[in-house]
């Protein structure tokens, strides 16, 4: 991996993702930003298929050397959140943010894409690029990118995540789980409306959802391991139009997060069971809507002792053993299929700026941060393909 020839390539990156940020779009609408990429990536002479599970793209570039194929991945939507940011590159489109990162991912994969086209006679196997839309919005879009090939004849994968929780020079990871999984549920308690002043003519739809929500609780306290991480949060609950009307249907929302399969689907059951105990005992119904959503994300454990290796050789970087940590990622449908590492590139700095978390309306980043995430995917591909020459 050549760090000067990646430095050279920074100030590109910083423009791209700056051009993205003011230009944000959401998941499944990504028509411009698939545009802007495949104009860039087809002008380096990379051969490139557009439109792959949506707006995505998939890039391939071949060195001359024979080796190994490496996919390398980066996610591309934004997220619907008003940019509250008052710098020069905020986000143009109302209501439209780039608060996770990816207009960073993006950045720091078309860099790559410049540095290896220029590689090629010393290259080894390939690189394929996964330029890949709507990370954020289930059922995402790796799995659609996946039915569609993307994978096809790949041996490794890699991808990172801009985090501002990790200073900026720090890089972390883990072996097994690191990402839990996530699915959604959607709960309509259905009474019988009434007067406000007449309860007993009535059976609340309200008051049955309220109890749901404090028996939920019990979930996770009484009915999961206490050794095994998982989370279920009731995130909403909507029910009734004034205050002197009995509501005669109610809707809960919430997420459960866990890392083992055991365990969500014993969640799934607890709350099926629960939600339909609870309402008939209220005299109520309770209707459920429960979506499986991205699986927990598991990292190949030869391949985190990979970068174990090779992250302290790479712009001074200190790699740390990352936590279990409950927000999810359609990376983990890749790694079902293939081998690979995902891993948090450090980007929080206070002294620019770079405080807030992840989905916040002035979420920023480090955007030395893009650097070292190039630098880091660069050099576990090359330390992949060494091991394999």
């Amino acid at each position: 991996m050549e760090e000067k020839r990646l430095s050279d390539l920074f100030p590109s990156m910083v423009e791209r993702r700056r051009h993205l940020h003011r230009h944000p779009e959401l998941s499944f609408m990504e028509k411009e930003t698939s545009a802007q990429i495949a104009g860039i990536l087809r002008g380096l002479g990379i051969d490139t298929v557009a439109n792959v599970g949506g707006f995505g793209l998939v890039a391939k570039i071949r060195g001359e050397l024979p080796g190994k194929t490496i996919a390398l991945r980066a996610d591309m939507d934004a997220l619907p959140i008003q940019d509250e940011k008052t710098c020069e590159y905020a986000s143009l489109h109302p209501g439209v943010m780039h608060a996770c990162g990816h207009d960073g991912h993006t950045a720091t994969l078309l860099a790559l894409a410049e540095y290896y086209s220029r590689t090629q006679a010393k290259l080894r196997g390939e690189i394929r690029l996964l330029f890949q839309p709507a990370e954020e919005v289930c059922p995402g879009g790796a799995k659609s990118m996946i039915e569609e090939g993307a994978l096809d004849g790949v041996d490794v994968i890699y991808g990172v995540h801009l985090w501002t929780p990790i200073p900026v020079g720090i890089v972390a990871s883990a072996p097994g789980p690191l990402m839990a999984s996530t699915d959604e549920f959607f709960i309509d308690v259905q009474g019988r409306g009434g007067h406000g002043g007449m309860p007993h003519k009535t059976v609340d739809s309200v008051v049955a959802a309220s109890a749901l929500v404090l028996q939920l609780q019990s979930v996770v306290s009484r009915s999961v391991d206490p050794l095994d991480p998982a989370v279920v949060t009731i995130g909403s609950i909507q029910g009734g139009t004034a205050q002197n009307i009995i509501a005669d249907r109610c809707r809960l929302s919430g997420t459960v997060r866990c890392f083992r399969e055991e365990t969500r689907e014993l969640i799934r059951e607890r709350i099926h069971v629960m939600a339909k105990n609870t309402a008939e005992a209220y005299g109520a119904e309770a209707q459920i809507n429960y979506m499986m959503g991205y699986p927990s994300l598991v990292n190949d454990e030869g391949e985190y002792r990979r970068f174990m290796k090779v992250a302290p050789g790479v712009f001074g970087l200190r790699a740390e053993l990352s936590p279990k940590i409950m927000p999810a990622e359609d990376f983990a449908y890749y790694l079902q299929q293939v081998p690979g590492c995902f891993m948090f590139v450090g980007a929080g700095n206070p002294d620019k700026g770079a405080i807030y978390p992840h989905h916040h309306p002035k979420f920023d980043i480090d955007e030395d941060a893009m650097l070292h995430a190039a630098g880091l995917l660069a050099a576990m591909a090359e330390s992949y393909q060494d091991e394999h020459a």
